[in-house]
């Protein structure tokens, strides 16, 4: 389910691309998360606030605006079915064209014939991961007295919110997808000078997660059986370790 989701999300980052202004940091294509809808959400694709959005709940895309709702259950149902129905859901609802097209490369590859099929224990498993870090990072923000946006990134599919402490420090924390690094899912945080990762080879240990420095320059913890409170402990002693 880790991979059928990562591209079922690239239906809602084809919409982005399709239908937002286009933004110099690509935010455009990024995602919301519903902690009450549990769902993932594009930013606004027309003045009326139609929004497309995949459901982890009922395993659907939905469309959404105050005039117009419509959902494709995914379950048994190829790639090319669902771009059939986008496409026509585009053209019914905005007039517009929808376009199944990207500028960047994912990890996996998909055909028409590709076919979604549902495992409703692991969807629900990877719903609570999402709703777990959405609460965890506006936690951290709050006590911690910072600000941002929480976005999911189509590209590396990973939840994240990036804050500017001072000219010399910037931090991006969030939830990472199961990679080389960590073969599942883990909280990441990092902190840059401009665009160069800060060198924590001589950083105090953490209580929880450890400090890497080799390649990615920050810290992990792997997200099997953490809670918020963990999560909010992570984030918040790395980040006072960056601020010292």
């Amino acid at each position: 389910m880790d991979k059928m989701m990562h591209l079922a999300a690239q239906y809602l980052a084809a919409a982005g691309i399709s239908f937002v202004d286009k933004k110099a940091d690509d935010s455009h294509t990024n995602l919301g998360w519903s902690t009450d809808k549990q769902r993932l959400e594009t930013h606004p694709l027309s003045r009326e606030g139609d929004v497309l959005a995949l459901n982890y709940n009922t395993f659907s895309l939905e469309w959404n605006s105050p005039k117009n709702k419509a959902s494709f259950a995914l379950d048994g149902k190829t790639h090319q079915q669902a771009l059939e129905w986008l496409t026509n859901s585009a053209n019914t609802f905005l007039g517009k064209t929808y376009t199944y097209d990207f500028h960047y490369e994912l990890p996996y590859s998909i055909d028409d014939s590709y076919t979604f099929k549902l495992d409703v224990a692991k969807l629900k498993e990877l719903a609570d991961l999402r709703t777990l870090t959405q609460s965890g990072i506006e936690k951290t923000l709050e006590v911690n007295g910072l600000e941002s946006d929480i976005r999911i990134w189509p590209h590396h599919f990973d939840s994240g919110a990036y804050v500017i402490i001072s000219d010399d420090l910037s931090i991006g924390f969030g939830l990472a997808v199961p990679d080389t690094m960590i073969n599942e899912h883990y909280f990441y945080i990092s902190g840059y000078k401009g665009h160069n990762g800060l060198d924590t080879s001589k950083f105090d240990s953490l209580s929880l997660g450890e400090w890497k420095n080799d390649g990615f320059k920050g810290a992990v913890l792997p997200a099997t059986k953490i809670d918020k409170e963990q999560v909010v402990q992570f984030f918040t002693e790395a980040i006072n370790t960056y601020k010292k």
